[in-house]
């Protein structure tokens, strides 16, 4: 059977779902009926390239893909449409990378009694997400995505291992372990808390053993802790990011850490009454605040020679209620999370514009300065910042920070490649690499704003649905 040519990319997808079975006969039942493409070789037709390494977007390209892989990449021509092809005609499309997600989670926070000072009945808790983030993630753009942390390791690990054998849809996962948290008079009573270094150094051998892939120190590690948890990452391969606040950066770069969250909002060394080894309640605004130039400019030069990575997560800090949030946004949320988000919307917060655009201008200077800047939204349903969605957000985010959107772009696809040594496969679009690919109307290497129109996303050169994905989900974020 073959593809009518010509036709709109509704009906294109329609043929293709009948035209070969056999690339979605490797896949479950749970997985199959998302899949709108599903032929072993696909030609994206007269379509725009944005491949991710911050160069001009090409117009007019046909992109060939075979198996899973890219296998060539020409100008725009009409192809024929053989036994076992699908042929797209994408006149007025883009394709690009798909997203690399370096702050992701598989969960969110629950905050009971949520009152208007925004206080809340303790313990708050993590409630796991195995069912709905790994599809808003697909749906929205993210093909591989860094846990950042794990509440549920071994739900992680075997979540992985579903969506890698078909079982289940969703990105491919670094799986990060348990927090490396220390101990804390306030503590999550999910979270494990060391007791010194030698039980970081058990913990992260323990869990590299069951297959997690990176670790996260927390905000109340000690720098004997981080030192004996970096020590046994690194003997095993394994790198170790950190949201910090008991540590400064400065001290985690001398421990050897390999990544910073959350920018440059949590670096602790100048707040007032900063002890060794304690976090304490200003959590680095004040730091943020009053960094001068010359501060800024010993701390990137440090970053940099020690090739520590910076991870970008705007959007969990430019939450606001008067910001716009898009309608399937509120359609994923379930009742009780959408009622939380209301109420959220409807009370005063402290305004964050300054610490944000000090940030912002933070996070370019490191990168001139030549820093490797990671992307993820940090995604825990606070304001609306969900999983997919917040991804997408991050991206428009680093716009708004100065980036341009092929700058943008290639934060969030090819250096997340970069960081996890995976640059040969994914995080561009390039003979050989795998088909993980986002197909959009419009152009957002011009208009960043287009990445929001998403029509397939391509996983190991299987087409997916994002419409079917979400259909799936509604409702659901916040309760499984």
């Amino acid at each position: 059977m073959h593809c009518i040519k010509n036709v709109v990319l509704i009906a294109a997808l329609s043929c293709a779902a009948v035209v070969h079975a056999q690339r979605i006969d490797v896949l479950g039942p749970q997985v199959r009926k998302y899949v709108s493409v599903s032929t072993p070789k696909v030609i994206l037709e007269h379509i725009r390239v944005i491949d991710g390494t911050g160069a001009a977007a090409i117009a007019d390209q046909n992109v060939y893909i075979e198996n899973g892989r890219i296998t060539a990449i020409s100008a725009g021509t009409d192809q024929a449409a053989p036994d076992g092809t699908t042929v797209l005609d994408l006149h007025g499309y883009s394709v690009m990378p798909g997203i690399i997600g370096m702050h992701d989670h598989l969960f969110y926070l629950a905050l009971p009694d949520l009152a208007s000072d925004s206080t809340y009945e303790r313990p708050a808790m993590f409630v796991q997400m195995a069912f709905s983030a790994p599809r808003l993630y697909l749906s929205y753009v993210v093909t591989a995505a860094r846990t950042t942390e794990s509440i549920e390791p071994y739900t992680d690990l075997r979540l992985k291992q579903a969506i890698e054998t078909g079982v289940v849809p969703g990105p491919h996962l670094d799986v990060t372990g348990p927090y490396l948290e220390g101990a804390a008079d306030n503590p999550n009573l999910q979270m494990h808390q060391l007791t010194g270094p030698d039980d970081a150094r058990q913990t992260v051998a323990y869990w590299a053993d069951r297959g997690v892939t990176s670790f996260k120190a927390y905000k109340h590690i000690t720098r004997d802790e981080l030192r004996a948890a970096v020590s046994e990452a690194h003997k095993r391969g394994l790198k170790v990011t950190g949201h910090l606040c008991s540590v400064t950066y400065a001290e985690a770069v001398e421990a050897g850490i390999d990544n910073l969250e959350h920018g440059f909002f949590v670096n602790t060394a100048l707040d007032p009454d900063k002890k060794p080894d304690t976090c304490i309640s200003s959590n680095g605004d004040y730091t943020l605040e009053h960094m001068t130039p010359a501060d800024a400019d010993r701390l990137i030069a440090m970053l940099v020679a020690h090739h520590v990575a910076i991870t970008s997560t705007l959007p969990s800090s430019a939450a606001s209620p008067s910001a716009v949030v898009r309608p399937a946004v509120l359609d994923a949320l379930s009742p009780s999370l959408r009622e939380a988000f209301l109420y959220w919307r409807n009370r005063p917060v402290s305004p964050q514009s300054v610490l944000l655009h000090k940030d912002m201008e933070l996070e370019r200077a490191f990168v001139a300065a030549g820093g490797l800047l990671l992307a993820g939204p940090d995604p825990v349903g606070i304001g609306g910042n969900i999983p997919g969605f917040g991804d997408q957000r991050q991206i428009e985010l680093l716009v708004d920070a100065g980036f341009s959107p092929l700058q943008a772009i290639r934060i969030a696809t090819m250096i997340g490649a970069i960081y996890l040594g995976r640059q040969d496969q994914i995080g561009s679009i390039a003979i050989g690499r795998n088909a993980d690919l986002i197909v959009t109307k419009g152009d957002p290497s011009t208009h960043i704003a287009d990445i929001e129109n998403v029509e397939i996303v391509f996983k190991d050169g299987v087409g997916y649905d994002p419409k079917k994905l979400l259909e799936s989900v509604k409702g659901r974020y916040g309760q499984y």
